[in-house]
């Protein structure tokens, strides 16, 4: 009772659309497939020869030069998103006093952390031998480094931390972040994901795993979430970045407010290594907790940026939860996925699909599903936006992540408005 109101001010995004958060939502609106060969090294033995990379970018004054050509990808993703959300918040880091930079933090994780340095740096040790091993091999590796870096460059010294729950990460973040301002932690919180997982490691590891699409003739249409021909999930990358803040502080600085937070969960299948709780049970609670975090009534949801992420179990256990909790309520539910044209942008995935959801209460239009053909009977009355952008008034809607070990993730946003009710 009484919880603080949290607001989103700001988003910075890195993805296979680029690095403006208006360009990537024109991008999703459009249709546009992300997904393409990859060529930053040889995979053409492999089964899987595809993903959405992001494409080479210009940091510009972001980060130094010198350290820009030492970092890991995944850090870098997350120092150009994070302060590029400030950006967008109108928060300069240089004008806050001492006290206000105490009373900002950041919480970005990564599900796999920097494994082109651990890749690059096991072939000098192996190949070169110990004394060609770089400095910063641990450094660059280890997954709270993104945040950490970003907090040394902003001064930011209020709580920082990484999370790392496979592809539920990004929305672990900012949920513990949202906590941390509802606690009296912090004011300003960033906090989000960031992957860099389109390379040999990323790849083969997913590969050996059997868990990629092997559409390689036509990889624009591999990513097909709840259609009868998926046959697997296409791999991604990128980062995705929020600025979250109390309202009170918001309000006091004037700031642009894009989105109004109003709860999250967070719970466990204790299930299975791989695979959702195949009742969808545990999806089912994660849902009514957040709800029931974010006080407002079920009813109210018309809006789903769903996990779904093209594979030929996990789909479906979604659908039959949302449908399970929803019941009549459901066909009022427009449901879409991102990652039909992104891919699975893994730890990022959360982030980056928050971000979707917050443009698309901005301007009142939803992303289409890509590569829905044959859809899955089990789709029942949901609507999930097929093959073009629909308008649609958000009222509340949620944005749901599930990651390898059975964690499960929901956040609950909404418009900004001056006053809520249920």
């Amino acid at each position: 009772m009484n919880k603080k109101r949290i607001v989103v001010t700001g988003m910075g995004i890195v993805s296979c659309f680029g690095n403006n958060v208006k360009e990537f939502y024109q991008a999703l609106l459009a249709g546009k497939s992300g997904v393409g060969p990859i060529k930053s090294f040889d995979c053409s033995s492999y089964p899987t020869r595809f993903g959405a990379a992001v494409p080479g970018y210009d940091v510009g004054g972001y980060i130094d030069k010198k350290q820009v050509r030492r970092i890991d990808p995944f850090i870098k993703h997350a120092i150009v998103a994070g302060k590029k959300a400030l950006e967008m918040a109108r928060l300069d880091p240089v004008t806050l006093t001492e006290g206000e930079r105490k009373r900002a933090g950041v919480i970005i994780g990564s599900g796999m952390g920097g494994m082109e340095t651990f890749y690059n740096g096991t072939q000098d040790l192996i190949y070169k031998g110990l004394r060609r091993l770089t400095p910063f091999f641990v450094p660059f590796i280890i997954t709270n480094m993104a945040g950490a870096l970003l907090a040394i460059d902003l001064d930011f010294r209020g709580p920082n931390y990484s999370i790392s729950t496979a592809c539920a990460t990004a929305n672990y973040g900012i949920i513990s972040a949202a906590n941390h301002i509802r606690l009296g932690h912090a004011d300003v919180m960033l906090c989000g994901g960031s992957e860099a997982a389109v390379n040999i490691v990323g790849l083969s590891g997913f590969v050996a795993n059997r868990a990629l699409s092997e559409r390689n003739e036509e990889p624009t249409k591999a990513s097909r979430p709840w259609d009868k021909g998926r046959d697997g999930f296409v791999i991604g990358e990128g980062a995705g970045v929020l600025v979250l803040e109390s309202l009170e502080h918001a309000l006091k600085r004037g700031a642009p407010i894009y989105a109004e937070y109003l709860g999250g969960s967070m719970n466990c299948d204790a299930f299975h290594m791989t695979a959702l709780r195949d009742d969808g049970s545990g999806i089912f609670d994660c849902i009514d907790l957040a709800l029931r975090d974010a006080e407002v009534l079920k009813e109210r949801v018309n809006y789903v940026n769903a996990h779904a992420t093209s594979t030929p179990l996990g789909d479906m256990v979604e659908v039959e939860a949302v449908r399970g909790f929803f019941g009549e309520h459901a066909k009022n539910i427009k449901m879409n996925a991102t990652k039909s044209m992104t891919g699975h942008c893994l730890g990022a995935a959360g982030g980056v699909e928050a971000i979707a959801v917050i443009m698309a209460i901005q301007t009142g239009k939803l992303h289409p599903t890509i590569n829905l053909d044959h859809p899955e009977e089990g789709l029942g009355a949901i609507d999930p936006v097929a093959h073009k952008a629909q308008e649609h008034q958000v009222d509340v809607a949620l944005s749901t992540s599930y990651g390898f070990g059975g964690h499960n993730s929901c956040i609950v946003l909404t418009s900004y408005k001056k006053s809520v009710s249920i």
